[in-house]
C-alpha cells in the first residue's frame, strides 16, 4: 500500500501536467495550505522566477487576523496576491490548486484573488 505522500505527489503531478498543457505561457498562481497558515505564489515558469507571493506569515498579515487558518484569512491572501501579481504586470494567470480539493480554503482564495483582479 502506497504512504499518504505519495499518493499526495500522484494528485500534484497529475494536476501539474494537465496545467501545463493548458497553460498557454500564462504563470501559475501555486497554493499551499497548512495546518496553521496558507501560502500562495506566482511563479513564471519560463524564467524559474517567483513573480509575486502572499501568506498568512507575514508580520502585517498576521496582526489583522484572528487565524491564519480559516477562508477569512483565505480570502485576504487571494486579495493580497492578486494586488501583487497586477502590480507586477501579469494579469493572467493559471490556478495550481496543487493536491488539494477546490473546495474550503483553495476555494476562497481563488475566488478573492478573482475578485482582486487576475483571471483564470
Amino acid at each position: 500500500m502506497l504512504r499518504k505522500q505519495e499518493l499526495q505527489d500522484r494528485r500534484k503531478k497529475r494536476s501539474r501536467i494537465r496545467l501545463r498543457r493548458a497553460s498557454n505561457d500564462r504563470p501559475r498562481l501555486s497554493v499551499f495550505r497548512s495546518g496553521k497558515h496558507i501560502y500562495a505564489q506566482v511563479i513564471d515558469e519560463d524564467q524559474g522566477k517567483i513573480v509575486a507571493a502572499a501568506s498568512t506569515v507575514e508580520k502585517d498579515t498576521r496582526s489583522e487576523l484572528k487565524s491564519g487558518s480559516n477562508k477569512e484569512a483565505a480570502g485576504r491572501i487571494g486579495k493580497t496576491i492578486a494586488e501583487r501579481t497586477l502590480a507586477a504586470g501579469v494579469t493572467a494567470v493559471v490556478f495550481d490548486r496543487g493536491a488539494y480539493r477546490y473546495h474550503g480554503r483553495v476555494k476562497a482564495l481563488a475566488d478573492a484573488a478573482r475578485e482582486g483582479g487576475l483571471k483564470f
